[in-house]
């Protein structure tokens, strides 16, 4: 009963931490924030699809598209990380 609490409590987590990361990259254009928003944001993503696989599809299969978008979550930021330092 609390695990689906906790899977929504982690989607709006990493959800705000998007929005919050993308907001300052407005005002600073820095690049590595705008690298950690675009992480964060697939991490919301991600979230999203577990709720939706063990919360709201339960006999449905979501696995490789939640392990594909974490995946690529977190790809981005070190691929950030590397381009900005050239």
């Amino acid at each position: 009963m609390i695990g689906p609490l906790i899977y929504l409590l982690c989607a709006l987590t990493a959800g705000a931490c998007a929005g919050l990361l993308l907001r300052a990259y407005e005002h600073t254009r820095s690049p590595l924030l705008w690298w950690s928003g675009l992480c964060f944001a697939l991490l919301t993503v991600n979230n999203a699809l577990v709720v939706v696989d063990l919360v709201v599809l339960p006999d449905v299969s979501l696995f490789l598209p939640r392990n594909l978008t974490a995946l690529l979550a977190m790809l981005v930021l070190p691929y950030g990380l590397i381009w900005m330092s050239e």
